[in-house]
């Protein structure tokens, strides 16, 4: 059976996924295979750099086959005309996280460009649908990377939002990584899935080879939200923002303690010493409760065509049930 929804009506897409735009690592390679193999492929492009934009569109373009792309960008880190340079190059989609909408909706309507919200809470999902959001992502606290720091669980946020956003299709997100979370986010009434972990161990994926490695072997038990990794690295992000990791040395010496962190005036250029030494990765590794579930690296389009088969499956043996 074909898995068709409104998310894949609204953008004539094949399956009912979408990859996540995660900043640096969604670059055109993956963006571009994830829509080849039926989804949507979102360009992680997080502060909208014009240097790395300039650099992964044009893979996406060569890569992409003319299908349905878009992108991505952390709300809280960009102005209008970041937005505006990306309306430029005509995606079928932007999405934005992690801040107010609000400045950026008319620009995005105007261009004829359908605008996805990703929402942590439902304060945020009721001012999605005030909005116009043309797709709004759930996301739950299991995802990898950044989220809420009081959100809620996908299982029961999901079909919440559902109900609030109705008819706007809604895409569930966090601690999906294999086609029975996207059958399970299905059943939840969500339009489709946005995932981000599980494309990140994948061929084309922007991660260094010991990050894919270590989602690979992975544990959802070895993932912890904090924001001592922000503070360590002297990242902007937003105090209501933590970030669900793999473990790190760091966590561990300054796990609870994150104002004596902020305040304490070596420990910045320690943690910088010890990435120049290789004795900590340079980036955390970003990783969510899932990651138990990923154990290869294919590639990414063929990938989309797994996930959307064995949620065909799981859906009709709980039909038969």
């Amino acid at each position: 059976m074909a898995l068709t929804t409104a998310f894949t009506e609204l953008f004539g897409v094949e399956h009912p996924i979408a990859l996540a735009p995660m900043g640096g690592s969604a670059g055109g390679a993956l963006t571009a295979a994830v829509s080849r193999g039926g989804g949507l492929g979102l360009l992680g492009s997080g502060f909208g750099d014009e240097e790395w934009l300039a650099r992964e569109l044009p893979v996406l373009a060569d890569e992409g086959a003319g299908k349905p792309w878009g992108i991505g960008f952390l709300t809280w880190a960009i102005d209008v005309d970041v937005v505006a340079r990306a309306l430029e190059h005509e995606p079928s989609a932007v999405m934005l996280s992690f801040g107010d909408p609000g400045p950026f909706v008319e620009r995005i309507h105007a261009a004829g460009t359908k605008l996805i919200l990703q929402v942590t809470d439902l304060e945020e999902a009721r001012r999605a649908v005030g909005l116009g959001a043309d797709v709004i992502v759930a996301q739950g606290t299991e995802a990898g990377g950044h989220g809420a720091r009081h959100g809620r669980s996908t299982l029961p946020f999901v079909p919440v939002v559902v109900d609030l956003a109705a008819p706007v299709p809604v895409l569930a997100a966090g601690g999906i990584a294999d086609g029975r979370g996207l059958a399970a986010a299905l059943a939840l009434g969500a339009a489709g899935a946005l995932l981000g972990t599980r494309f990140q161990a994948t061929a084309e994926a922007l991660v260094a080879p010991a990050t894919a490695k270590a989602i690979v072997e992975g544990r959802g038990e070895d993932t912890e939200r904090s924001r001592v990794l922000d503070i360590a690295r002297g990242s902007r992000w937003p105090a209501q923002y933590t970030a669900r990791t793999l473990g790190h040395p760091f966590l561990d010496a300054w796990r609870g303690r994150e104002d004596d962190l902020a305040a304490d005036p070596h420990a910045r250029p320690a943690y910088q010493d010890a990435v120049a030494r290789g004795e900590i990765p340079a980036l955390p590794e970003w990783a969510g409760e899932a990651v138990d579930l990923i154990d290869d690296l294919p590639s990414a389009a063929d990938l989309v065509g797994t996930l959307a088969a064995q949620a065909e499956t799981a859906l009709a043996r709980a039909g038969r049930r």
